[in-house]
């Protein structure tokens, strides 16, 4: 039990070092607290809290894992290296593609609530 409860102070050791040392990281957090509270807000449904929950963490989790990668990959390969480039290049490609992702998903969600608010 006593290790199951420290894996939990790695894990949040890993959420630490992204925050400080990430600002994309930070960027997303602060972007989650922002659409959580327009969700707040605009009283959203619960089946529309679990798309905004489920996009929010994919992209967190997409971030956490692009930084892992980077780190990996600047401790095996310090010096430039073209193949060390495609990795970091392919895992912030992935980030990308789940924040676009997000983003369709809250234009989905916030779009018809913005027109309905302004009308």
């Amino acid at each position: 039990m006593n290790r199951f409860l420290k894996s939990f102070g790695y894990a949040f050791s890993g959420l630490g070092y992204a925050f400080k040392s990430q600002f994309n990281f930070k960027f997303h957090v602060v972007a989650l607290l922002v659409v959580g509270l327009l969700g707040w807000y605009c009283q959203l449904s619960p089946v529309e809290w679990l798309w905004i929950i489920m996009a929010s963490g994919m992209v967190l989790m997409a971030e956490l894992l692009n930084t892992a990668i980077e780190v990996l990959v600047n401790l095996v390969s310090p010096d430039i290296h073209p193949k060390a480039k495609i990795i970091k290049d392919v895992a912030a490609a992935a980030v990308l593609v789940t924040a676009i992702t997000a983003l369709g998903i809250g234009l989905v969600i916030f779009i018809p609530k913005m027109v309905e608010y302004a009308t």
